[in-house]
Formats: structure tokens, sequence, C-alpha cells
């Protein structure tokens, strides 16, 4: 998961792909010096500003480039049409409560380098990313509620001191350099899983086994402190 090991395109196509109303459609997207690039084909010329504000609040977009979505017209009834522009009408104005929070959070001295997505929840929205202390992942979720989140899911926010710095050795001119793996000395209490939520903000089977095979490990419930693991990014 995001901040440390995914460039703006992937966590664009994520965003994307997270809505419904996009299912199906095959949207693919690239990212050049802040330029979102997608490509594809949409049922109407809706979904094209539908697009724009999905990821409206992914931090380093600067604009985006929808000239490669072709409009393909497709006949269909009145009735799935009009439940079609519903849809889309529903994931815009979702979407833009996204961006109006990023821009909150971006206008804010504290929180403006600290690397945070928004992406839109019903009326609420889910802050992905780290910030470098506890003061500041409440003052994130302050801010959020103040744009008008009525909910803010914070899971993938990460507490994780020295982010804004490590954030910021990795921009280039696209916004995403290649990050080295990282070395981590186990614990008292540690388990693979908490190591990867540290590391990855994912706690899952998939991220601690890629770090129980970068390190050998054959049973991923057998580490012992003071044992050093190499992080894999």
């Amino acid at each position: 998961m995001w901040p440390f090991g995914k460039s703006i395109a992937q966590r664009a196509q994520e965003a994307i792909d997270s809505m419904n109303v996009f299912q199906g459609l095959g949207l693919r997207v690239s990212e050049q010096n802040g330029v979102l690039s997608v490509s594809g084909a949409v049922p109407n010329k809706n979904y094209l500003r539908a697009i724009e504000a999905a990821v409206g609040g992914i931090k380093g977009i600067q604009s985006v480039d929808t000239s490669g979505v072709i409009v393909a017209q497709q006949e269909v009834s009145d009735a799935d049409i009009a439940q079609a522009e519903e849809e889309v009408r529903r994931a815009t104005e979702s979407s833009a409560l996204a961006k109006q929070v990023l821009a909150a959070l971006e206008a804010n001295g504290e929180l403006k380098d600290d690397p945070i997505d928004v992406l839109q929840k019903g009326s609420g929205v889910v802050l992905r990313g780290a910030v470098d202390s506890q003061h500041e992942f409440n003052l994130a979720v302050q801010l959020a509620k103040s744009a008008g989140a009525t909910d803010v899911d914070t899971q993938g926010l990460q507490v994780h001191p020295g982010a804004k710095a490590k954030f910021a050795t990795q921009q280039s001119g696209s916004g995403y350099t290649n990050v080295p793996d990282e070395w981590y000395t186990v614990q008292p209490g540690d388990t693979l899983s908490q190591i990867a939520l540290k590391f990855h903000g994912d706690g899952s089977r998939e991220s601690y086994m890629k770090i129980a095979k970068a390190n050998n490990i054959q049973d991923p419930d057998l580490i012992r402190v003071g044992q050093k693991l190499q992080i894999p990014r």
C-alpha cells in the first residue's frame, strides 16, 4: 500500500478501479510530470467528468488528459442510459469531496508535504498514506471533517516518523522513483503481519509473505527478537 511503494499512476488506477461506475470498462492510466493520461472506452461523455473526479484526491496529479478515452455510444434503452447517468452523477459528486479534502490538507502548513491520498467513500473519505506524528494524524482527520466529510476512514493512514523527508527523496520528474529495500530489527512481540503493516500499510498474508520470502523464512510464525529482516519494497 502507498505511500512508499506505489507510483502516481498505480494509485490513480486503484482509485478508478475501486468505483463501481467504471467496473468492466478496462480503463488504463499512465502519468508523466504530473499529467495523468487515461485510455479506454466509456459509454458516454459524462464518464469523462467522472474520471477526473475519481482521481481528484490523488496527491501529485496536476491535470488529467482524457483525450485517449473513446466515447463509444451503444444501443441501450432510455432506462439504462438514465441509470448510468445517475451512477456517474453520484460518483462525480462523491469524488468532488475527496478533491476538496485534499485541497484542505495541502493548504495546511503542517500537512502540505505529507504523502496523503484522499479517496471517496459515500459521504465520507478514505485517507491513505503517512504522516510524521500522531498530532498530524489527528489534524488530518479534523481537517477532513471540516472540509465536509461525515466519515473519515483512516485504516490506510500510517504514523511514520520522517514521512515527509522520505517521500521527498522519491520525487523525480515523474513524481516517483524506485524505493530501496529497508532493514528492520525484530522487537519483542513483533509478528510478520505487524511488520508488514508498519512498512507496507497492509498486514495481509500476501504482504507479509513477501517479507518472509525475501528473508528465506520458511515458517512466517517463527521470527526471533533481534533478527534483522530485509523489507522489500
